[in-house]
């Protein structure tokens, strides 16, 4: 495996902030809105994106003539690990198949965990695990949870399986404390084509794994709270994430310096790493980057003008860690956007 490129510094960096961004939403909610609306958030975010990624990644990664309850455990294994999550499958026949997400759970990130209640997880699995047998066409098809990290198990497991009669929508997710996954044995594992991957490439897949969750968490919090609400929610976790996290994405870029000139190089390694052209300016006294396009929000159906207020605090945390004598400036300027940066 090849080693890092500035490219994959960039890819690594923008993964480790909407990752963040994520479970950051999550705990903003739980803890400024309560647990029931962190639940339906967490549902509304995984039912939209099974609904769009599930039935074309089985056709894509080749599952789609399998077994269902092989296919779905086989699905979950190879684009979660494609995605960097930790991720174990054990086949026990054609009508059940184990996934397992040992610790560290990737969404529920670091300390984090100790903050996310029981019932926002399992939103998560009523969201996607338990809707694959409607979207296959399998009334008979469910998913049995044994286990969950944020409960202090050992990690998140349960098995794909096809029972001898169609499910009410109730069954479709159940919970069996007293089961326990099988040991689990790599050699009996599919191969991942993605193990002789170069790094930048494996880089490349895991930001879009994370840019996924925020493009999906747009519409979702737009319909569950109203474009001004769900703005002024995701904003206010953004800047967090920004002001916490701005020192390692410095440190995943290689920048040292706290000028301004340093922080429109990190925008701009930023906007690349996200396929948007960006180039670096002056005006007057302040320094200015100019983003071509914004491929983030493609194709949402939400105003470009509500993503930036729900987004672009991010940046405002960050340059406030970064110095915060320094102000930003954002505008957006014929489907691109432009920054400037300069004394307060």
């Amino acid at each position: 495996m090849t080693g890092f490129t500035e490219s994959t510094a960039g890819y690594r960096a923008v993964g480790r902030l909407y990752n963040a961004l994520m479970t950051g939403l999550v705990l903003t909610l739980v803890s400024q809105r309560g647990t029931e609306a962190a639940e339906a958030y967490v549902f509304g975010h995984f039912r939209r994106q099974h609904l769009e990624k599930f039935l074309p990644g089985l056709a894509k990664l080749g599952l789609d003539r399998l077994p269902h309850a092989v296919a779905c455990a086989q699905y979950h294994f190879f684009s979660n690990a494609l995605g960097g999550v930790k991720t174990e499958y054990m086949p026990e026949s054609d009508a059940k198949a184990w996934v397992r997400y040992p610790p560290p759970r990737w969404i529920w990130q670091g300390t984090a965990i100790c903050g996310i209640p029981r019932t926002v997880n399992e939103a998560m699995l009523h969201g996607w695990h338990g809707h694959n047998g409607v979207s296959l066409g399998n009334p008979r098809l469910g998913f049995v949870c044994t286990g969950q990290t944020v409960a202090g198990d050992p990690g998140l497991e349960g098995y794909y399986f096809e029972y001898d009669r169609d499910l009410a929508p109730e069954e479709r997710v159940r919970f069996a404390e007293n089961e326990r996954a099988p040991p689990h044995d790599p050699a009996a594992e599919p191969v991942l084509e993605s193990a002789a991957w170069p790094a930048e490439r494996l880089a490349k897949i895991e930001r879009a794994y994370a840019v996924e969750y925020l493009r999906a968490m747009l519409p979702v919090m737009q319909d569950q709270w109203g474009a001004a609400e769900a703005a002024a929610l995701i904003g206010r976790t953004a800047r967090l994430i920004g002001l916490q996290f701005h020192e390692a994405v410095m440190a995943d870029l290689g920048i040292a310096g706290r000028t301004a000139e340093d922080f429109a190089l990190m925008l701009q390694r930023l906007s690349q790493a996200q396929g948007d052209a960006a180039e670096i300016g002056r005006d007057g006294g302040a320094v200015t980057v100019v983003q071509k396009g914004w491929r983030l929000v493609e194709g949402l159906p939400v105003a470009p003008e509500m993503a930036l207020d729900a987004w672009n605090p991010l940046w405002e945390g960050a340059l406030a860690a970064h110095d915060r004598f320094l102000r930003l400036e954002t505008v957006l300027d014929g489907g691109g956007i432009v920054w400037r940066i300069g004394g307060g």
